[in-house]
């Protein structure tokens, strides 16, 4: 039995009141502008009825477009993700600690460890399909004493996350291209700087794509969907008919602890890291909810789906690139930085590595666009309830275009920013963008540690949803809760010891800095201007 249900009826919830810790008064303004938002949801295209009870619920206004249909809110999710790219492209670390079976066996148990955290996500995403995403369910299902400011600061992290995570994209983007120049020009000398003007361009190619471009964007998806696919498997046969090969005992049982660390348990805990890069991100389609057609069903599906049919390709993907890798301290030594670049050349011809090296290329690019779409919505959303500075500007929705834009612009302006300190300093911007993982783990746990207080204290009071748990709710959010916990701890390990300024994981400084940054900008404005999605709710009384 599958475990969860999938109501196929509509379902208006009609949940009796529950707890909040502020004054109703704030819910006045939502009902005297029920008319107004009634007139607005006409002028729109894509929306259902349960979007409009969704949206109703939550006292939102639909503002965006819903283009998004099931393939292509799929097909975003999927490419975003990008499990089995990420794995080609960013598993440095597990192969230093851990090593190539570490990698796969890591890869497995944090592919079964986090379901846990997808299915519970997807839950909330189908009781508050909202573009707020983690903020609202936790100031929606926490307890009244804390709703107002640990919301506050778990919308911080998360836009926080998504921001950096963003800037990662381009970075990756250009540094392949830096990598099929070397290929092509062994004396070539790649520099920090001109990277940074790769990073720059693309972000200008994303930004005006996301702006002028949006409506095309499902489209862009789905085309992806294919390339994403065929590339695999264009890789894939590539590698197996013309590669040599590593021994299956040696794929499977040769574990590395090249870290320096006093047991090779505590080197699999470390390079875990990679594989959980790999399986993140599941929440993108939580935020691009308020642009999905029949989003209370729609997301969760979308969720599951992607995860498991990446998750699929991804472990296929790692078995067989690890295969490949008959001489480990080559291919990381490899003068472009990338170890599959040194599988590639064991296949094919320089010619041939520039070719297969395209593959991921242009879908990490596509993966930047739909990271610049969830970074720029989840940042738009917490503007909307006033929890960032500039949140008059940030809101605004570009009426003609009905697209964020200047959420958007925000967005490819910080990752311009980001770029800059990668000119100085790898270890700086490499820093920021760890933040990435830790901050989604956070924003992980508390949302989903609200959902399991509800469900455990007070199980009638949660919204009805078409995509239920159900019997399995307490298990799979404890679970999920577990996980994250795990995951975050973890993602604040250096790669290698005894450790050195280059070799520190700065993630644990930035984390910090801007936990007390979130708090200090709480204290002077959040305080006053935010009080929390959850006064808008419908059934909120205030008791």
């Amino acid at each position: 039995m599958a475990p969860f249900k999938d109501h196929a009826a509509d379902v208006v919830d009609k949940s009796p009141p529950l707890e909040m810790d502020i004054s109703p008064d704030h819910k006045e303004q939502s009902r005297g502008d029920e008319y107004a938002r009634d007139v607005h949801h006409q002028s729109l295209k894509g929306h259902t009825k349960n979007d409009r009870a969704d949206m109703y619920r939550m006292g939102k206004t639909q503002e965006l477009r819903r283009n998004y249909r099931p393939l292509s809110a799929l097909a975003f999710t999927v490419i975003i993700q990008g499990t089995w790219e990420v794995l080609m492209t960013a598993t440095y670390q597990g192969l230093v600690d851990g090593g190539p079976a570490g990698l796969i066996w890591s890869y497995i148990w944090t592919f079964f460890g986090f379901i846990f955290v997808v299915m519970s996500l997807a839950e909330m995403a189908s009781m508050a399909p909202t573009a707020g995403g983690q903020y609202h369910w936790v100031s929606e299902f926490s307890p009244p004493s804390i709703q107002k400011p640990v919301s506050y600061f778990v919308g911080w992290m998360s836009t926080l996350s998504w921001q950096a995570g963003t800037a990662s994209g381009p970075f990756l983007v250009g540094t392949l291209i830096q990598a099929c120049a070397i290929v092509i020009y062994p004396s070539y000398e790649p520099t920090n700087w001109q990277g940074t003007l790769m990073v720059i361009a693309v972000t200008f190619v994303v930004g005006w794509l996301n702006i002028w471009g949006a409506r095309i964007m499902p489209i862009f998806q789905n085309i992806m969907l294919v390339v994403h696919v065929f590339g695999f498997l264009a890789i894939i046969i590539v590698l197996w008919v013309l590669s040599p090969r590593a021994s299956t005992k040696t794929t499977f049982t040769e574990f590395k602890n090249d870290g320096g660390w006093s047991n090779m348990g505590l080197a699999l805990m470390v390079g875990q890291i990679s594989a959980v890069y790999a399986c993140i991100c599941s929440d993108a389609a939580a935020h691009m909810s308020e642009e999905i057609k029949d989003a209370g069903k729609t997301v969760p599906r979308a969720m599951l789906g992607s995860y498991i049919l990446n998750g699929a390709l991804g472990l296929v993907f790692l078995i067989s690139y690890v295969y490949m890798l008959t001489d480990l301290p080559a291919a990381l030594e490899d003068r472009t930085g990338y170890p599959h670049i040194w599988v590639f050349s064991q296949a094919v011809s320089p010619a041939g590595v520039v070719v297969l090296n395209v593959i991921p290329t242009v879908l990490i690019f596509a993966g930047t666009l739909s990271f610049n779409l969830s970074a720029s919505r989840q940042t738009w959303a917490l503007a909307r309830d006033k929890g960032l500075p500039f949140s008059g500007w940030l809101e605004r929705v570009n009426p003609k275009l009905q697209v964020p834009a200047n959420a958007v612009t925000f967005t490819c302006c910080f990752t311009i920013a980001l770029s800059l300190i990668h000119i100085g300093s790898d270890v700086a911007f490499n820093a920021i963008i760890s933040l990435n993982v830790v901050s989604l783990m956070i924003t992980y746990m508390f949302s989903i540690g609200a959902v399991l207080y509800r469900r455990i204290r007070h199980p009638e009071l949660l919204p009805r949803c078409r995509w239920s748990l159900g019997k399995w709710g307490v298990p799979v959010n404890l679970g999920g809760l577990l996980y994250s916990t795990h995951a975050f701890f973890w993602c604040f390990w250096p790669n290698t010891t005894p450790v050195t300024l280059v070799d520190f994981n700065w993630s644990v400084v930035m984390f910090v800095g801007v936990g007390i940054l979130c708090m200090g900008d709480y204290w002077i404005r959040g305080r006053r201007d935010y009080h929390g999605p959850v006064v808008l709710v419908e059934g909120y009384n205030g008791n």
